[in-house]
């Protein structure tokens, strides 16, 4: 079974690297400033999907692994859409008075969430930061809804001319593979491994880089190699 799992894992690499060839990926040679010498900032804005087992932490945790040194700052709060995030707390201060690189922006899905997405996108890059998406990975009690989701976020990624880290993509990469990861919790909130699986995701469209692998959080070295192939898989893209 392990011996199949690992010949269906490279088919599914193969296959994955010649769609991304077919595709429009984010190319960070030409937009990204992630080659700079400077710590990346990075502020992330949205809900519990955002912000359960510290997903922002993670992502710079990979940056202190790898070569692109990243500090991230998480302005979530549970069970609210961007439209709170624009009229209450305190993300649209934190917008203004910090030099961010990259603003992640996560919420529910639909016409809400798709017109307050292209209102963040226009005041970010009113401060020269990089507005992109985060595509949050649907749990299996949800995943009826998962196409409603992938045409939002593709839908809101393409009017807000933002770029989408479509973690509940590499999700399904990663069940198509093995559908047994366990990605989420009974709750519906994403389990430490599918927190991890977006964090790869992230990281890569956020520097343009292989993402780093995190030893310290209990997963297999088995899991991981499906993980980071799944996050491969699902290429960044720019509008």
């Amino acid at each position: 079974m392990k011996r199949e799992r690992v010949v269906y894992l490279s088919l599914f690499v193969l296959a994955a690297a010649m769609l991304a060839c077919d595709s429009d990926p984010f190319l960070p040679g030409e937009t990204s400033s992630s080659d700079s010498v400077g710590t990346m900032r990075v502020l992330f804005v949205g809900n519990s999907a955002t912000y359960t087992n510290g997903l922002p932490a993670m992502v710079q945790d990979m940056g202190s692994a790898g070569s692109v040194p990243i500090e991230t700052v998480d302005e979530s709060e549970g069970g609210v859409d961007l439209d709170f995030h624009w009229h209450f707390g305190s993300a649209r201060d934190a917008l203004d008075n910090g030099r961010w690189n990259v603003v992640v922006l996560q919420g529910g899905a639909g016409e809400t969430f798709e017109e307050y997405a292209v209102i963040w996108a226009n005041a970010i890059r009113a401060v020269e930061a990089r507005p992109a998406l985060y595509m949050f990975c649907a749990a299996p009690p949800y995943l009826d809804d998962f196409d409603d989701l992938r045409v939002s976020y593709r839908t809101a990624a393409e009017e807000a001319r933002a770029e989408l880290y479509a973690a509940a993509e590499a999700c399904m990469a990663a069940w198509s593979i093995d559908p047994d990861l366990p990605l989420s919790e009974p709750d519906g909130h994403p389990s430490v491994m599918g927190s991890y699986l977006a964090a790869l995701t992230i990281y890569r469209g956020i520097t343009g880089r292989e993402p780093p692998s995190l030893t310290n959080l209990g997963i297999s070295a088995e899991d991981d190699a499906v993980l980071q192939a799944a996050a491969a898989a699902v290429q960044p893209i720019s509008h």
